[in-house]
Parts: C-alpha cells; sequence; structure tokens
C-alpha cells in the first residue's frame, strides 16, 4: 500500500469500489492546503460523519496543523481519548454500563473487547498503534467550556478588546465585527435588534465603535454605565435623549431599562462563570506557550440557543480579528471546524453568527485558515455561502429531498469554481452509499471519488457527559495559573506592598496637587461600596517611549512601556523596574476615584512640578541602561522575532514559513513534473493507438491470408486434377498475404515495445516525482533550528518620556 506518512497529506480512508462492495488498497490521500478552499461535510445519524472528522482533525494535528473545533453535541471531545498502548484499562473509565448489560457481559469485559476492537480496526488500515503516540504527541488537546466549570474556564466577558489595526483600517470589516458583536450580546437578553432600525443595537454599536477606535478596551462596568452615559450627546443627526432617551415609556425600551436588563444578565450567579477562565486570546488558544499546535475544542452542549449564540458569535469574530493580523499564505495555518452547523447558517434568516462565518467562508483562504463545516440537516444550509467551499464530503442521505438540495448546491460550488458538473452521475452515485462510504468532489482533483473511512485513532465513545469533561480535563485544569490573567505579577506586587502600609494617616478627601501635576486612579481589583470603602495609596506612572533600530534584523520599531514606582522617602530615592520591556500594558485606569474612597499621605515634594522633571530624567536613564529589546534570530530563514513575541510564538512562524515553502516547491515539482509527463501521455496515447491499429491490421491480414489459402487448396483439390497456372499463381498471391501478415505482426512487437519504453519512461518520472515529494515531506523540526539571541540597546536621543503622573492605588 502506498505510503501515508508524509507531511501536506491527510489519510483519509480508501477508494471504494460500488460493484464489489468493497474498499480498494488505493489510500485516499488528500491535500492539506485543499482545505483552504474550505470543506463541507454532511451525512446523516450513522453515515459515518463524525468518524471521517475526528479522521481529518487527527491528520491535521499529525501535520502541526492546530484547529478550533466548536462541538456543540460534545462527539468531538473524544478526540482526547487516544490510547497509544491500547490497554483494556484505558478505554474501562468510558465504558457505558447500560452497553455492557445489553451485551450480557461485564464492563471490564467489554473494555476489552473494545480495545482489541480498536487494535484490530487499526491494523486493518495499515495503522499501528504508535501513530496514536504520534497523534497526541504532534499536538495538545483541550476542552474549553464557556460559562461552566467542567473543561478549561473560558473568560469572554471580561473586556470587549479592541480588535487589532489592521481589520479597524478596513472600514467595512470593522463595522461587521461590531454589528455582529451587538447582535449577540442583545440575543442574550432577548432582543433581536437589526443594525439598521434597533436603538438599542445603533447606541451599543456607536459605544463599541467610540471605544475600539480609539484602541481602547470595554469592561462591561464601562458598557453598562456607557448606555446610561454615553460619551457623546447625539447619535446621527438627533440628540440623545429624542433618539433615545434615558427612561422609556410603557411602549418603548429607555437606555435605564437597557442597562439594567443588561446588569441583570451579567449579575446573575451562573453568569459569573462566564466572566472566569483564562481570555479568548486565539493566538493562546490555537498554541501553547511552548508553541505546541493544539486542537482547542469549545464545548458548548450545556448552553442555552441565546449563550450558544452568542459564543459562537464572538469566537468567530476573535477569529476574523486574529486572521487579519496574520501575514497571507497560501498554505494552511489553522482549522476552524463546527459540527451541527444546523441554525447558524440558516439559508434565508440573519442570525449574529452568519456574518462572521460568510466573512471567513470568503476571505480565510488568503490567511491559510481553513472552514470545514458539517450537518445532517442540508436544508438548513445557505448554500450560496457555501459556494466557497471547494472540498464536499457526502455521506449517506435521510431524503430525496435532500439529495437534491445537495446537488443544487455542489452544482453552484462546481461550477464557480470553473469546472464542469455531471449531476446524472453525482446522483447516481450519491443512492447508493453505505456506512462510512463518502463521496468526495474536490475543485482540485479531475474527477469525484468514492471512499471509505479509515479507522479513526481516537476512541469514539460518542458524546461525552459535563461529569466525562471534567474527569478528563481535571489534570489540566489543576495546572492553570491562579492568579488573573489580566493583572500583572508586578501589578500585584504594589497592591500587596501597599495593605502592608499603616493607613492611620489617610483623610477621605483626596489631596490638593497643582493642575499642572497629572494623577490618574488605577481600577480597583474588587466591587466597592460603602459599607466596604477603599484606600488609594500615592505612586508614580511613567510611560515612557524607545526607539529601535537595527539594519542587519531589519528592525525598526518604537516601544511603549509603562512603570509604576512606590512613592519614595526622597525625591532621588524613586526605583523604577530594572526590566521595563516587560510592562508594555498600561494598567487598567479609573475616569475618577471611587466615591468614599480613602487617601494615603502624599509626601511635599510629590506636589512640586520640578520633582516630576527629575523623576523624567531618572526614567530616561532607566530605559537607555536597562532597556535594551532582546530578539531572536533565525539565520538559515533570515528571520526576526517581534518585539514582545515569545519563542513558542516565533517557533510558530517558523514552522509557517517552513510549511509554506514546502507547499511552493511541491507544486513547482508537480509542475515541473507535469510539463514532461503531459506530452510522454499524449505519446502514450498515440503509441496504444498504433498498437490496437496494427493488432487490427494483422487480424484482417491473417483471416484473408487463412481464407484465400484455403480457398486456393479447395480449388486445387475439386477442380482439375493437374495445378493450372492460375492455381499456382493463387498459391503465390495466398503466400504473399501470409508474408505481409507476419511483417504486419513484427510492427506489433516493434509498437508495443515502443508502448513499453514509453511507459517505463513514466514510471521513471513518477518515481523521480514521488521520491522528490518524499523528501519535500520529510517532517521539518523546528526544535533543531538554531536561534541567535540579539540585544538592541535604545537610542539614547529617541527615548521619549510621554507623561510622568501620580498614580492613586487602591490597596485595601
Amino acid at each position: 500500500m502506498t505510503d501515508f506518512e508524509k507531511l501536506g497529506v491527510l489519510y483519509l480512508g480508501r477508494e471504494f469500489e460500488p460493484a464489489s462492495g468493497k474498499a480498494t488498497d488505493v489510500p485516499l490521500l488528500y491535500d492539506a492546503k485543499d482545505l483552504t478552499t474550505h470543506a463541507l461535510c454532511v451525512g446523516m445519524t450513522g453515515s459515518g460523519k463524525t468518524g471521517l472528522c475526528v479522521s481529518l482533525l487527527e491528520e491535521a494535528a499529525i501535520d502541526g496543523i492546530p484547529a478550533i473545533v466548536i462541538d456543540p453535541k460534545g462527539d468531538l471531545a473524544n478526540l482526547l481519548l487516544a490510547f497509544p498502548e491500547l490497554r483494556p484499562e484505558d478505554f474501562a473509565p468510558w465504558m457505558d454500563p447500560a452497553e455492557a448489560t445489553r451485551q450480557g457481559i461485564a464492563p471490564d469485559a467489554l473494555a476489552a473487547k473494545t480495545a482489541q476492537a480498536w487494535r484490530d480496526g487499526l491494523a486493518a488500515w495499515g495503522q499501528a498503534p504508535d501513530r496514536i503516540a504520534r497523534f497526541r504527541d504532534a499536538a495538545d488537546a483541550a476542552i474549553y467550556t464557556p460559562g461552566s466549570q467542567a473543561g478549561l474556564p473560558i473568560s469572554v466577558l471580561r473586556s470587549f478588546v479592541a480588535p487589532p489595526e489592521k481589520l479597524r483600517d478596513d472600514p467595512e470589516a470593522f463595522q461587521n465585527h461590531i454589528q455582529s458583536t451587538v447582535s449577540g450580546l442583545l440575543a442574550l437578553v432577548g432582543i433581536a435588534g437589526d443594525p439598521l432600525t434597533s436603538r438599542e443595537h445603533v447606541l451599543i454599536s456607536n459605544l463599541l465603535s467610540h471605544a475600539w477606535s480609539r484602541d481602547e478596551a470595554l469592561t462591561l462596568d464601562d458598557l453598562i454605565r456607557g448606555i446610561q452615559t454615553p460619551p457623546f450627546d447625539r447619535l446621527g443627526v438627533l440628540d440623545l435623549e429624542t433618539y433615545f432617551p434615558l427612561k422609556g415609556s410603557a411602549s418603548t425600551l429607555g437606555r435605564q431599562e437597557l442597562a439594567i436588563r443588561l446588569n441583570g444578565v451579567f449579575a446573575s450567579p451562573g453568569f459569573a462563570l462566564w466572566m472566569e477562565g483564562e481570555p479568548l486570546n486565539i493566538q493562546r488558544i490555537l498554541y501553547t506557550p511552548e508553541g505546541k499546535p493544539r486542537i482547542a475544542i469549545f464545548s458548548i452542549a450545556h448552553l442555552t440557543d441565546a449563550q450558544r449564540m452568542f459564543f459562537v458569535t464572538l469566537l468567530l469574530n476573535e477569529v476574523i480579528a486574529w486572521m487579519r493580523n496574520q501575514p497571507g499564505t497560501s498554505s494552511l495555518r489553522a482549522l476552524l471546524y463546527m459540527d451541527e452547523i444546523f441554525g447558524f447558517f440558516p439559508p434565508t434568516a440573519n442570525p449574529p453568527s452568519k456574518g462572521p462565518m460568510l466573512t471567513l467562508l470568503k476571505q480565510a483562504r488568503a490567511f491559510g485558515v481553513g472552514c470545514v463545516l458539517a450537518t445532517q440537516n442540508p436544508v438548513d444550509l445557505d448554500y450560496k455561502g457555501l459556494s466557497n467551499c471547494g472540498t464536499w464530503f457526502l455521506g449517506r442521505l435521510q431524503t430525496e429531498r435532500d439529495k437534491a438540495r445537495i446537488l443544487d448546491g455542489l452544482e453552484g460550488a462546481t461550477q464557480g469554481a470553473g469546472r464542469a458538473f455531471d449531476r446524472a452521475t453525482i446522483d447516481k452515485m450519491l443512492s447508493g452509499l453505505g456506512k462510512r462510504v463518502f463521496l468526495m468532489n474536490n475543485v482540485h482533483e479531475d474527477a469525484p471519488v468514492l471512499f471509505q473511512t479509515r479507522w479513526a485513532l481516537s476512541y469514539l465513545g460518542g458524546p461525552m457527559t459535563r461529569a466525562q469533561i471534567e474527569k478528563i480535563m481535571a489534570e489540566k485544569k489543576a495546572l492553570l495559573p491562579r492568579a488573573s490573567a489580566e493583572e500583572s505579577a508586578w501589578l500585584k506586587q504594589f497592591r500587596g506592598a501597599g495593605k502592608s502600609d499603616s493607613t492611620d494617616s489617610s483623610t477621605n478627601k483626596p489631596p490638593t496637587i497643582p493642575p499642572s501635576i497629572p494623577q490618574v486612579f488605577l481600577k480597583a481589583e474588587r466591587p466597592v461600596s460603602d459599607r466596604d470603602p477603599i484606600t488609594y495609596q500615592p505612586a508614580i506612572l511613567a510611560e515612557v517611549k524607545a526607539h529601535y533600530v537595527n539594519a542587519t534584523t531589519s528592525t525598526d520599531v518604537w516601544r511603549t512601556c509603562y512603570l509604576l514606582a512606590e512613592m519614595p522617602q526622597a525625591v532621588d530615592a524613586i526605583a523604577w523596574p530594572q526590566d521595563p520591556l516587560a510592562h508594555t500594558e498600561c494598567p487598567s485606569l479609573d475616569s475618577a476615584h471611587q466615591p468614599g474612597a480613602k487617601f494615603g499621605a502624599l509626601p511635599g515634594f510629590a506636589c512640586q512640578p520640578k520633582t516630576y522633571q527629575i523623576w523624567t530624567r531618572s526614567v530616561h536613564q532607566v530605559l537607555y541602561q536597562y532597556g535594551s529589546l532582546s530578539l531572536r534570530h533565525c539565520p538559515t530563514l533570515k528571520l526576526t522575532s517581534r518585539p514582545g513575541e515569545s519563542e513558542g510564538d516565533f517557533r510558530v512562524r517558523i514552522r509557517d514559513v517552513i510549511r509554506e515553502q514546502r507547499d511552493k516547491e511541491i507544486d513547482e515539482i508537480r509542475k515541473k513534473h507535469a510539463a514532461k509527463i503531459a506530452p510522454l501521455d499524449t505519446r502514450i496515447r498515440a503509441a496504444e493507438g498504433r498498437v490496437q491499429k496494427e493488432t487490427s491490421e494483422y487480424q484482417e491480414a491473417k483471416m484473408q491470408s487463412m481464407l484465400s489459402a484455403g480457398a486456393s487448396v479447395l480449388g486445387a483439390l475439386l477442380g482439375r486434377r493437374k495445378l493450372s497456372v492460375t492455381s499456382i499463381r493463387s498459391v503465390g498471391t495466398t503466400m504473399g498475404r501470409m508474408s505481409r501478415a507476419g511483417r504486419q505482426r513484427d510492427d506489433i512487437g516493434r509498437a508495443e515495445a515502443s508502448l513499453d519504453t514509453l511507459r517505463q519512461q513514466r514510471d521513471e518520472l513518477e518515481a523521480s516525482l514521488a521520491e522528490e515529494l518524499a523528501r519535500l515531506q520529510a517532517a521539518p523540526d523546528d526544535s533543531d533550528i538554531l536561534l541567535d539571541e540579539i540585544s538592541l540597546p535604545p537610542r539614547k536621543s529617541d527615548i521619549a518620556v510621554a507623561a510622568i503622573r501620580l498614580a492613586w492605588l487602591p490597596v485595601a
């Protein structure tokens, strides 16, 4: 059997012969980069759709491709049930006692039976158990459960972070991002707001646009306060109170009621779980900190319909924002897979999820992001949108109506790719599909093909329950950091230091300082009330910018640092952090201090403007002395890490470059060999025609000579007793015809020899192609690539202290 262990090639099964009803020995190898034109998988319950999609994700992981998996039912969590040793005790915890009872055996016996079935099944499909180990080693796998602690918690509501600059610079993309985010948010409170006519939609959209255009994040507090008191007084040509008054009427919702309704959702005990966990950072979700690719499974079976729609919309928007921040590529960089897309991409309605999904189908290809959608309800899909899918995996369908709808969509997608569509042939092929047999129509291939899916590496135990997810993710959850993902350790250090200070000298009024001294208030880390007031201690916050230039690495960047220092006992005793480039995020600030707060004592020199001039010079010196920018450089690829880019993320970029170079070389080799093979195929067809012609002429000459010889003999025997001159001549003619037949037989031999030579030349070209592809498809191990460390000092003349502020730090 052909070797399927090649990078860039996914082993999905074997070609299927409908006449015999069996799979052949020819493996179905699918080019991974074909997924950049997206794929659709359709099949009824029991068709084997889940097994095919699990196998596709397994193959992508082996190839180093990370995936975001949206799992509404819980089936895809089975990707974590991969047991390299195939021991019965590995399977035992996942056995269904009810199934053991139905089979009349003990659960342990069922586990042993299942383990043997998996061992036999893998062997039948040419897969050794060590392939499971390769799958597990190639990629991390994790189950995220938004709004639940069963799996890894994910924080999606801590703040509405501004999308990247590249997305904001595209007005249409920016507005689409805002529109779908707001639609999903309003769905949580039961408001199906139209983006053009809904006052609620227009108001919140303007709030997001106002903040995000300034590259500012919105917390939930900011959002609710902004609804009550927006930072603008007009919407369109109307003043705010006329368009959307604070207080509503019996028939209309006012801003106050909208804020209360949203606050009620956010303040509910169950919704507090949406605030916990790691932030929805796509780069951190797709890759571990070390740069290892991950299969990130978002299990949403436990959510309500409104919560599912909100989360899926938010997740798709985050994927788009991350995608637009990546360089373009023709290779496959990541996968987005959604199972059971029913209701999220309908043909006529426009739920919040439809807009971003359509954007991904239309634009993700340019960034190397492939979308794979699966459903068992083909009538609920927008086939105009799915015309962007280049590969269709079609399994057994429920009704003729389903088949007709599939044929309509497939015809549009095929013709849209510039290929002819044979509806009758496809219809016939779809009519006889059995379990685990699929029709693959790939616009990158010459014709559709039937295949039977391979045996999955992962144990397909059915949808995971909440308890099972909790059990399998217990070890990973124990390793989660306990500290908040959004608050730096250095800021927590200051808060802790402030608590030990005496507050006997604190006052209930902020000290009076000159207006030339700017002051800011850092956000409190807990809710504040009259019974539980807060105390602010003084500190100094510096905003400093430095310029780094290096021609060798093509580096020309500015870095902004936010340095927080405790209020010193004397002017010249200030202690700035000596790792300035570790503090590139501005701490969260409040527009004013909290009501009823107390204030620590402020030394007199902190109220003198000249003191801040001294501190400006000192922080300038600190940045020059300790602010060297450390970068990693890959000499072999001439790549340099970006400022702030971790080694793991840099190695991800290295892998992407290696993969892209490999795919380009593969394409070039295939084109080069195709240019040689095409004329050879033409000559082979011509040679086959000559063999056929010579064979036909030989058979005809042979028949004529036999008939002529028979007539001559009969004439001589039945005619005159003595041979006449005519009969002698007839025999001579017959002998001539036999001689020509012999020569034509020799012509057949020469034609066949010529054909054999051409075929041998073609075989040699194919062997050369296979050899070159095998060389390129050898696994590139980026961990073996040595990286140089480069230290770039800032240019002293380009260090700019943007601001020195008196910072009030809430510590109690």
